[in-house]
This record gives C-alpha cells, structure tokens and sequence, in this order.
C-alpha cells in the first residue's frame, strides 16, 4: 500500500524480479482501458517483464466498483495459489484493500431506471439539492458525504429508492474476510520527499501527454463528464482546461494540489489500517523479503 508517487510500483516490479509472485493491481483508474498517462499506469513493456493482474479490465463507461474488485481480487488470489506463486497485491485505492480485507455491505446492485432518474435530477436540481433531500431521508450517510459528490450522493439515494433501508442502516452487514494478509506502506519520509515526488510525477503527466490523453477520450462516443473515470484527480482537471475554464499551467497547479490532497487523504486512511508495517521506498525490498520468507514458513513477522 502507499500514497501516490510513493514508489510502489518499482518496489512491486524488484520484488518480481527475485521471488514468484502473481501481482495484482487495487488501483480504481487502472482498471480503465484507454485511462494510461493520467493513472501512471505501467507501461506495456513493463507489463510484459511483470503481468499485474486487474489492469485494462474495463471500458471506461461501463464503471468498476469496489464489490467488483473483490470478486476479481479473490478469483486471482485463488489462481496464484493454484500456481504457486505468493499473490501481491499493490496500489493506493483504500476503499479497494478494504473490500477485500473486511467484505462489503449488502447493498442493492445498481439500477439502471433509477440511476437514469436521479442523473436527470442531478442535471436540473444540482448536487445541493439532492444532498439536501438525502439529508431528511438518511443525516448520519449525508453527514458523511461531501455535498460536491454527486456519485456518492446519487447512490445513497438510490439506496433507500431500492431498499426501502438507509445506507447507513445497511453499513453493519459485511461478509466475513477468506485471506490472511501481511501489510505493508510505501512512503517516503520526511514528507518533503514525497512532495517532492509528487511533483516529478505531475511534471512527467504533462510532459507525456495528459492534456493530449484526455482530449482524445472525451471524443469517444461514450464520453460523459460525469463518470467516475473522468472525476478522478488530473482526468478532471485536464477535461476543464480543455473546456476553457483556465489555461494550462493553471491546470497544472491545480492538478499538482489536488493530488497532495489525495496523497493526504490516502495517508489518513493507512494511518487508521491495524498491524500496518511502513518502509522507505529504498529500503522496502532488502526488508520485505525475509518477511516474505517468514510469512510464508508460517514465522511471526510483526516486526521486520
């Protein structure tokens, strides 16, 4: 695990290279087709040195949500058993290693006639008012719900439309987890270097051709502004430059904030995750294979 820009990705890639392993992507962009420079997705010749798993698995229109990523995690930590090689899982997406760690609400699946509805409420009402309705029908999810989060204000009311329930009523249900994990974080420290990578990062997106990316996606037929996929921190800011709301080194100010912001909500959630060992990016793989060793003979690895 690790904010973005920690270095996860060249920890995952050595550690490939010295051990049999069957990685497995839990990033929320990788999983999109067509969504490459923006997501600092892995390149097709380190894909090839180094398959991750649960990457490309989805066009960009048809979504991915965080139940679907456990039924895909699950079946390939299955596999990597079958074939005997250790499944690592790798990425920043919190909500995902939660999934998979403490199972899911049963919440109802998506449906498309309300989703359609509640779309076209959103258009002519505005996110305000449908966080203002929420508020009456369930305060403790409106609560916790940011009145700018269209998606997850939409859902919470569809919730109730299908259900009858509140979504915070639903959220005690969960199915019981099926893997014993050994947990790591990537971040390096002091936070300045971090920043500083962050920085690195958002230069190399401009510089290999966001801007250029993301005007090519937003002439596919299926484009829609709205979907999570264009949501996500750089696609957005990219999509509003192209829209004329503000030129691009702009663009790259505010991308570059946005996703230190992102990195610090990623930070808070791994502060809260139990029995979490963190490392520095150059030291994680010296560390991280005797813990892997020991793991696997069944040893304690509390402390590495």
């Amino acid at each position: 695990m690790g904010p973005t820009a920690a270095g996860k990705t060249a920890v995952a890639l050595e550690l490939a290279r010295q051990l049999r392993i069957h990685l497995i992507s839990v990033d929320s962009m990788l999983v999109y087709r067509g969504f490459n420079i923006g997501s600092a997705k892995p390149t097709a010749a380190t894909l090839e040195l180094a398959p991750h798993a649960l990457i490309d698995v989805r066009d960009f229109w048809l979504g991915y949500s965080a139940a679907e990523f456990r039924h895909d995690a699950l079946k390939e930590i299955e596999l990597a058993h079958r074939l005997g090689a250790m499944p690592v899982l790798v990425g920043g997406t919190g909500l995902y290693f939660r999934a998979l760690q403490n199972g899911l609400s049963n919440l109802p699946n998506a449906d498309p006639a309300v989703r359609a509805t509640l779309a076209r409420e959103l258009e002519t009402l505005g996110a305000k008012a449908l966080h203002a309705r929420l508020l009456t029908l369930d305060p403790i999810a409106a609560a916790r719900i940011d009145p700018n989060d269209p998606q997850r204000i939409t859902r919470a009311l569809e919730v109730i439309h299908l259900s009858g329930k509140r979504l915070s009523e639903l959220h005690g249900s969960r199915e019981p987890s099926p893997i014993e994990a050994l947990k790591f974080a990537i971040c390096p420290e002091p936070r300045e270097r971090l920043h500083a990578r962050i920085f690195e990062r958002t230069q190399a997106l401009f510089a290999q051709g966001l801007i250029d990316e993301v005007r090519s996606l937003s002439q596919h037929p299926k484009f829609d502004a709205q979907l999570p996929a264009f949501r996500a921190v750089g696609y957005r800011q990219a999509l509003e430059h192209l829209n004329g709301d503000y030129d691009l080194a702009e663009c790259q100010r505010r991308v570059l904030y946005a996703t230190r912001q992102y990195a610090k909500r990623q930070l808070t959630w791994l502060r809260a995750e139990p029995h979490l060992q963190w490392l520095q990016p150059e030291e994680a793989c010296a560390k991280l294979l005797p813990a892997l060793g020991r793991f696997i003979n069944g040893e304690p690895t509390n402390h590495l």
